[in-house]
């Protein structure tokens, strides 16, 4: 499945109508240069009665010309192809005249002179608006099949984490799954457990950080009648209830020091001693465990025994926050719509347009956790079968990409416009998680323009 920041619409075709012929071959060349395959046309009529045999999906058309107008050409236009987008230009840059174009639903108006990286920038963020329209339509097309995957998504990082999954699912040894809070580290141990050969028995999930300090050991390793006050019976812990399945310890960073000496014991006997209890049982539960702590950190700070941190730590999986993994967005959306429409009087299909551009640019700092509570939000907000910006919380709806700023507080900070280059373009992809489309459309420019600048900065 294809995912939006990886999307090239198809066709690369361009549609470019102008009666000045030296302006005409001028933007031909442009466009021919940057990849498109360019239909160039001095009468509008022409390319009208053309258009049905021609792959194109972005017009650029002249205003002024005698016959058939710009105007009166997208009006017919867009009868004979309805997705068409048309960007116009002009050497009147007049009031009216836009107006008019916007009303025809123009994709952009560029004024003349004409500079061709403009343009070549207006045709480049046409095709991801078809891109991004194509993506939407066929994720709200879709039916989630039964039994669809949790971890859902095809980006990079995502992927990475599913290889380590299968890597050392069918290992029984401990695993340490690392992420921000709400990236979907419990579903990453799910995974886990669903493709071992424990699948069959339980998966047992507690978090760690939920529980009064008072407690923890209790539920852990059980406890005795009569160990406590409110020790009415025998209670088995979730080590002994894990038997032959998983045990999950979400935010193990949580434990307090006294309890990690007890579970690091557990761990290298494999045997359990409930509290208040007289003898030991083994057990037999793979331990997963997940923080969103630096350990190391914590190691060093005291607050964590660095000698149960290499006992859990034998595996370690990181899971990446959402903002780094923007192609698994948009999927993610749709099947959080989908699920709170079922479950609820509101039956809505999907996202509008505007509503998954403002998806897509949002930092989604509560990562996937967040996207889900927003979507459920929106659901119970619609008023139509598809989600639009209205819908969106406000946080969402608001937000503004923020940009990259590089200062230089001393003169021996000072460095060459080369090297800032290089700097921000190495910010810029790290920030999107290294997909060139959208560093591309960050930085203004088309992505073959990033790609040279990424080979010439390799080359020096």
């Amino acid at each position: 499945m294809s995912t939006l920041p990886e999307l090239e619409p198809s066709p690369r075709g361009v549609l470019l109508i102008d009666d000045d012929l030296g302006l005409c071959e001028f933007l031909e060349a442009a466009l021919t240069r940057e990849g498109y395959r360019v239909f160039a046309f001095n009468d509008a009529r022409a390319a009208l009665a053309a258009l049905p045999e021609l792959d194109v999906d972005v017009a650029v058309t002249d205003v002024n010309m005698e016959g058939v107008d710009g105007l009166e050409f997208t009006r017919r236009a867009l009868e004979l192809r309805p997705g068409l987008l048309v960007i116009f230009i002009t050497g009147e840059a007049s009031v009216e005249t836009a107006v008019s174009a916007i009303r025809l639903g123009a994709w952009d108006y560029l004024v003349k002179p004409i500079e061709a990286h403009r343009l070549v920038l207006s045709v480049s963020r046409a095709r991801q608006h078809l891109a991004l329209s194509r993506e939407v339509h066929r994720l709200n097309a879709l039916q989630p099949p039964p039994g669809a995957p949790s971890l859902l998504g095809e980006s990079v990082g995502l992927r990475k984490v599913l290889a380590m999954v299968d890597r050392v699912a069918s290992t029984d040894v401990p695993v340490l799954i690392r992420g921000e809070s709400g990236t979907g580290k419990e579903l990453v141990a799910r995974a886990l457990h669903q493709r071992s050969e424990r699948a069959a028995g339980p998966f047992i999930a507690i978090n760690c950080a939920a529980l009064p300090a008072s407690l923890v050991e209790s539920e852990l390793f059980g406890h005795a009648k009569g160990a406590f006050t409110d020790a009415r019976t025998d209670k088995k812990g979730l080590f002994l209830e894990a038997q032959d399945g998983t045990l999950f310890l979400d935010e193990l960073g949580e434990l307090p020091l006294d309890t990690q000496a007890k579970l690091l014991r557990v761990l290298q006997e494999k045997k359990v001693r409930p509290v208040g209890g007289a003898s030991e049982e083994p057990f037999n539960a793979r331990l997963v465990a997940a923080t969103n702590k630096d350990l190391e950190t914590e190691v060093q700070e005291k607050r964590f025994r660095e000698d149960l941190y290499y006992r859990i730590n034998v595996v370690r999986i990181d899971v990446p926050p959402l903002r780094e993994r923007p192609a698994d967005v948009l999927p993610l959306a749709h099947e959080f719509i989908q699920r709170a429409s079922a479950s609820g009087p509101r039956k809505v299909k999907g996202l509008s347009h505007r509503a998954a551009e403002r998806v897509l640019a949002y930092d989604w700092p509560g990562n996937v956790r967040e996207l889900e509570n927003a979507m459920q939000s929106a659901v119970a907000m619609a008023s139509f079968d598809e989600l639009s910006v209205d819908d969106l919380p406000g946080a969402v709806r608001s937000h503004r990409s923020q940009r990259v700023v590089l200062t230089a507080e001393t003169e021996a900070e000072l460095i060459t416009l080369k090297a800032l280059e290089v700097r921000y373009l190495e910010r810029v992809l790290s920030l999107v998680g290294g997909n060139k489309s959208r560093a591309a459309e960050i930085l203004g420019v088309d992505r073959r323009t990033l790609y040279r600048m990424l080979e010439r900065n390799a080359e020096e």
